[in-house]
């Protein structure tokens, strides 16, 4: 080694300088090493940033996509939430309303049955009442005739005479019941 270092120390040529055969050598090699990498690595480089350039993009528009479709997603279901209330509403509104026709229904109903079921009664009290004035004006016919008979000393079997004053009873009784009720009035 140490020769080297004599050769060179001889030849009055700086080491750092290279000499013109290596220039060429070193040129030379450049280059084919430069060639093969824009022939070869360069394109490769390039189909992968691209290839992830369009991953990233597609990946941030899908996302857009998604957000915008989720965005559409979430308008439509407050529509249809909006939609299912003002729904509900309705059918609440209708069932108020079909329930005030029947209760009315009914009320109505009930009260014309209840008409009807008093008029019943009144006119059922009614025939009682004129069974009861027929039935009374016999019996108290028959005791006035007695009464009268006893009163009187005569017996009363005429039956037309003894209608007759059995009548006139009973009409001065009711003179008498209507002169009371109107002093009442």
């Amino acid at each position: 080694m140490h020769h080297a270092f004599l050769a060179v120390k001889t030849a009055d040529a700086n080491p750092l300088i290279p000499q013109v055969p290596d220039l060429i050598y070193g040129g030379f090699v450049f280059l084919v090493v430069l060639v093969i990498f824009i022939w070869k690595v360069l394109p490769r480089l390039n189909t992968m940033l691209d290839a992830r350039t369009d991953a990233i993009e597609g990946g941030i528009k899908r996302a857009e996509e998604a957000q915008a479709g989720a965005q559409e997603a979430l308008e439509r279901y407050n529509a249809q939430l909006a939609e299912a209330r003002a729904e509900a509403a309705r059918i609440r509104d209708q069932a108020r309303d079909d329930a005030k026709k029947i209760r009315a229904e009914l009320v109505e109903q009930a009260q014309s049955d209840a008409a009807r079921i008093v008029a019943s009664a009144q006119s059922q009290i009614e025939a009682e009442r004129q069974s009861a004035l027929v039935s009374l004006r016999s019996e108290v016919g028959s005791l006035a005739i007695d009464l009268a008979s006893g009163v009187i000393g005569e017996t009363l079997t005429d039956d037309e005479r003894a209608a007759a004053i059995v009548d006139r009873f009973i009409a001065d009784l009711e003179a008498v019941d209507r002169a009371r009720d109107a002093a009442k009035a």
